[in-house]
C-alpha cells in the first residue's frame, strides 16, 4: 500500500512539475487519443515530435514501431533534438549513418508497456534508481529528482520525463526533454 501511495504521490508531483513546462497542453493524453493510434501514429499526429518521426522514417523503423509491441518509448520532443550540437541531426539522418541512427532511436525504446506508475514503483523498490534495458541493448538509469523522473544514459547525459502515459494501441509514450545516447 505504501508503494502505491508513493507512486501516486510522486506521479502527482510529476504532473505538477510537468504542468510548469508548458508542454502538457501540446501533447494529447491517451484519453484524448482514445488509444487507437500506434506509437508512430500518435507521434506523427503531434507537432512536438516531427524530428523524431523524420528520424524513425530515415531509420526504416516505422513498421517496427507500428507493430504489435507492446513498447514503451521515451520520445524526445523537437526541442531535445534542437539542443544537440549543430549538424548532429542532419548527420544522423544521412543514409550512410542509418545504423547509428537506428541505435540511437532504439535506445529510446523498451520492450513492454510501462506506465509512469510502474516506473516510479520500480525506482522506489530498487532504492532510488532502476536500470532499464532498451531494445538497442544498452541501459538507462531511471531515478527521481525534485518530483521528476530523470533518465541517465550510458554517457552520463540526462533527460527529464516531461509528459507521461500518452497511450497508443501498441504501447505508451513518455515525452522527454533531451536525446539520450548509448555507448557507441
Amino acid at each position: 500500500m505504501k508503494s502505491i501511495l508513493f507512486a501516486f504521490a510522486t506521479a502527482g508531483m510529476m504532473t505538477a512539475a510537468i504542468a510548469n513546462t508548458g508542454i502538457e497542453p501540446l501533447i494529447a493524453t491517451s484519453t484524448e487519443l482514445g488509444g487507437n493510434e500506434t506509437i508512430v501514429g500518435v507521434a506523427a499526429g503531434n507537432d512536438n515530435f516531427t524530428t523524431l518521426v523524420a528520424a524513425v522514417k530515415a531509420a526504416d523503423l516505422v513498421d517496427v514501431l507500428s507493430g504489435d509491441g507492446p513498447f514503451t518509448v521515451f520520445a524526445p520532443i523537437n526541442a531535445a533534438f534542437d539542443a544537440l550540437p549543430a549538424g548532429t541531426v542532419d548527420k544522423l539522418l544521412m543514409a550512410e549513418n542509418k545504423d547509428v541512427l537506428t541505435a540511437v532511436l532504439t535506445y529510446h525504446v523498451v520492450a513492454g508497456k510501462y506506465m509512469a506508475e510502474d516506473v516510479l514503483m520500480a525506482i522506489k523498490k530498487n532504492g532510488g534508481s532502476f536500470t532499464i534495458k532498451t531494445v538497442q541493448g544498452g541501459t538507462l538509469i531511471a531515478s527521481v529528482k525534485d518530483g521528476n523522473v530523470i533518465l541517465t544514459d550510458e554517457k552520463g547525459g540526462m533527460a527529464t520525463v516531461i509528459k507521461t502515459d500518452v497511450g497508443a494501441s501498441n504501447g505508451v509514450i513518455h515525452a522527454i526533454d533531451a536525446v539520450v545516447m548509448p555507448k557507441q
